[in-house]
């Protein structure tokens, strides 16, 4: 059996270009794992490997892949950047024990790093930090370290620092053994040379390393003691208190280097080897019932223990659909049958395989702490639970956020729908966050995501992945509704002529809820009038009515109803006379609570050379954008906003016009807003032409 201590399971995450994908490509190169180095700028690198990454230079799926290390097994996921795509990254990082964030020195703390760190944290993943692309023009360590601590609030500890900057890049000094490691211009990573640190440097190299110092010791009280009466520990025992911080999250190993120019990487994969965790060494995934309630068991990392296995990713490619799966606990062989607690059905293993980005080696078993891909699985979706049928157990499912744009396709050549249906089901299974639904007037196929460009890539798959071409109808924006005012009201049913009747009457009262609170339901009936057995029939009653509001059919939001009182009678009441009567209360009350249209808005980072700033911020401006900040970097200002998603389609274009093509930006979801009157009234017409024009 492997010994889990040599297993490190990472993911490399960061804003869109980076250089997550070139760090990879540096790592398998220095691991043995590939002989030529792919860049991404030319379209070749190993982990990039659907076409629609090699054009735009961006990573979409995460790819993963495995290589050796100093006697260590690492297994690494190249996670995307964008932000349409950040569902890969969250579901990356549940799967994982580690992290290398990597920061552009020039563009310091991104937008989307920001996302990043944040899921990180939620997922409690450790990390070590990379400043990348210390060679480029306006690069600075110093000013990227600076805004680790106080962009993202987190503890960066300096284990490097470079020998000059930009051009002058050549190599790093290691704090811990005062040593200079320097490249020479071959750009090959083993040429490098051990020097001593250099004059102009030793007292900086001095003054870190002492706050390097400092701060590991205070993970041990008979080290902290020893080094207060003036004796430094060894260099094991500091390495050993910087692995107990940097797994306690208490600080974040900070490197610097040039993935592009092969300068600095052999130290991050030393520090992954000797300061993130093992499988063993992170809190155990949490096991939960069928309901979704916890246990108080937890899938402990051993091999002996039953199987506990996550599949955190589908993925469709030319052998079939592969399914990346975390093993936590026991183990699997092939042609064994283990069950899928999602679907309640057994699921044969018939071949599994070590993934190397789009190249695999079979494998006849896996363990604990293994991340694999299983071929030919059924009906296994991302965040389902493989486990021993005769020891059931579901680890915590993972959460996926609701679409926020969504637009109408249609097959250009009328005979390809049917395999437009079997395309679009597989990329679904492939991404949570991409939805597909019929419209049932019209018969059109609506796709969902999380935004313009996210939408963008879904047909560019289908027409060259799937040879699917269809025609794209204008985005549509998921609004929604909720309502204003608080209304008391009583509504009574009744159907009473010839055999059994029907009766229920409810009095209640219909308010707006906290914001984000969805739905909520309470009864206050005492005394009987409305039987207990009948109060969820009346939550059921108006629960299902919520899905089309009053205005123009969009799902309401953030509403509260209270049963007050009412009545039954002995014969003809029943739970269906009491939904129905909850059914028509909806549609009675409602329209008198001030309902109102709500739109999606949406974070917005912008960045603009200096010279253009005035012009970007106008644009957004007359975008209904606020204005929410702006900091200025060496290379250009970044502005932040808030803006309705409605008006921010297209934007990319009219952004790269006004910045000569310098311009770059990105989006997320925030929170949704109540619409300006005019433009909810052009909405709920344009709603009700097409509900006319069906």
């Amino acid at each position: 059996m492997a010994d889990l201590d040599t297993y490190r399971n990472i993911g490399i995450f960061a804003h869109v270009d980076a250089g997550k994908t070139t760090t990879t490509e540096r790592i398998l190169k220095l691991t043995g794992k590939v002989h030529k180095t792919g860049e991404v700028h030319d379209g070749e690198a190993t982990t990039d490997f659907m076409d629609q990454e090699r054009e735009r230079g961006i990573t979409i799926q995460s790819a993963a892949t495995s290589c050796e290390w100093d006697g260590h097994r690492l297994n690494i996921i190249d996670t995307p950047g964008h932000v349409d795509f950040t569902i890969e990254v969250y579901r990356s990082l549940k799967v994982l024990d580690g992290g290398v964030g990597v920061f552009c020195g020039s563009g310091g703390v991104e937008p989307q790093s920001e996302t990043n760190w944040r899921y990180a944290n939620e997922s409690e993943v450790a990390r070590i930090i990379l400043v990348n692309k210390l060679d480029r023009l306006g690069a600075d360590f110093y000013r990227v370290v600076d805004q680790v601590e106080n962009v993202l609030g987190a503890n960066p500890l300096v284990m490097v620092l470079p020998i000059g900057t930009e051009d002058d890049f050549v190599g790093v000094v290691d704090l811990l053994t005062r040593k200079a490691w320097v490249w020479d211009e071959s750009g090959q990573p083993e040429n490098y040379s051990l020097e001593d640190v250099p004059a102009d440097m030793v007292d900086k190299v001095e003054e870190y390393r002492e706050k390097l110092i400092e701060t590991a010791v205070e993970q041990d009280d008979d080290l902290l003691e020893q080094y207060l009466e003036g004796n430094e520990p060894a260099i094991e025992d500091i390495k050993r208190c910087i692995r107990k911080g940097t797994i306690a999250l208490d600080f974040f190993p900070t490197y610097c280097g040039s993935a592009f120019k092969n300068k600095g990487v052999q130290l991050v994969l030393n520090a992954v080897v000797d300061y993130l965790p093992s499988p063993t060494e992170v809190k155990p995934q949490p096991e939960v019932d069928l309901e979704g309630h916890e246990t108080g068991e937890f899938a402990i990392v051993d091999v002996n223990k039953p199987l506990r296995a996550l599949t955190f990713k589908v993925m469709d490619d030319r052998f079939g659909a592969l399914y990346f799966t975390r093993i936590y606990s026991g183990k699997v062989e092939k042609g064994m049958t283990v069950l899928n607690t999602a679907t309640g059905k057994t699921e044969r293993i018939g071949r599994m395989v070590e993934m190397h980005a789009d190249s695999r080696e079979e494998l006849t078993s896996a363990q604990a702490g293994d991340i694999i891909a299983i071929v030919g699985l059924k009906n296994v979706q991302t965040g389902h639970t493989l486990c021993d049928p005769d020891n059931p157990a579901t680890l915590e499912p993972m959460v996926f956020p609701d679409p926020v744009i969504s637009i109408a396709i249609k097959p250009k050549d009328k005979g390809a729908s049917e395999k437009m249906g079997i395309a679009l089901a597989k990329m679904i299974a492939e991404d949570p966050s991409f939805r597909v639904e019929t419209d049932e007037d019209s018969g059109e196929t609506i796709i969902k995501g999380m935004g313009e460009l996210h939408l963008d890539i879904k047909v560019d798959i289908l027409k060259r992945t799937h040879n699917v071409d269809v025609e794209v109808g204008k985005p549509q924006v998921a609004y929604r509704e909720t309502i204003t005012q608080r209304i008391e009201d009583s509504y009574t049913h009744k159907k009473q002529s010839g055999g059994s009747g029907q009766f229920g009457k409810i009095d209640y009262i219909v308010e707006p809820g906290e914001q984000n609170s969805g739905f909520e339901f309470e009864s206050k009936v005492t005394g009987g009038n409305v039987p207990r057995e009948f109060w969820p029939a009346v939550e059921k009653g108006f629960a299902g009515m919520m899905a089309q509001g009053v205005l123009a059919g969009f799902p309401l939001l953030d509403v509260k109803v209270t049963l007050m009182d009412g009545a039954f009678h002995a014969v003809d009441s029943s739970a269906v006379a009491f939904e129905i009567a909850a059914k028509g209360a909806y549609r009675q009350s409602i329209p008198k609570a001030g309902p109102q249209l709500l739109e999606p808005i949406m974070k917005v980072d912008v960045f603009t050379p200096e010279d253009h700033v005035g012009d970007v911020i106008g644009d957004l401006n007359r975008r209904r954008g606020m204005i929410q900040g702006q900091d200025s970097g060496p290379t250009g200002v970044r502005v932040k906003a808030e803006a309705p998603l409605s008006d921010m389609f297209g934007y990319i274009g009219d952004l790269r016009t006004m910045t000569s093509g310098r311009g770059q930006f990105s989006m997320e979801f925030s929170h949704y807003s109540p619409v300006p009157k005019n433009v909810a009234d052009e909405v709920i017409k344009e709603v009700k032409e097409r509900e006319a024009a069906k």
